[in-house]
């Protein structure tokens, strides 16, 4: 009986701290491991730089593109741009001319079709 009522004594002067250092642990795993912890904040910040990066990439694409179509404007229209573009997609020429290949050329409909697939990845 003796050492059940010292047993009580001590219990009691341990139970809050206890209970203190519980509810610390608590918080502390939730604050990394968490919907809203460290964790989760990390991966996040990595998700919006990456969508950043894209979106700079589609700004950079869209620019050219409207570049190349500002040309084909009736008030900026070039008559050199005209055959040239003609002649890209019907992919003809003279008998006379001369062709150098381009291997890192991108056609607009291979540039309009990357910016489609890039958009659907993000």
């Amino acid at each position: 009986m003796a050492f059940l009522n010292e047993f009580k004594k001590r219990a009691k002067s341990v139970v809050w701290p206890v209970l203190g250092c519980l509810t610390m642990a608590y918080f502390g795993y939730h604050a990394v491991e968490g919907n809203r912890g460290l964790r989760t904040w990390y991966t996040v910040d990595a998700e919006i730089t990456q969508a950043e990066k894209t979106h700079a990439d589609l700004i950079q694409r869209r620019q050219l593109i409207e570049d190349r179509v500002a040309l084909m404007r009736p008030e900026s229209l070039d008559r050199d741009m005209l055959e040239e573009r003609a002649r890209a997609m019907l992919n003809l020429g003279y008998a006379t001319d001369v062709v150098i290949a381009d291997r890192s050329y991108q056609p607009v409909a291979a540039t309009l079709a990357s910016v489609v697939v890039a958009a659907k990845t993000n």
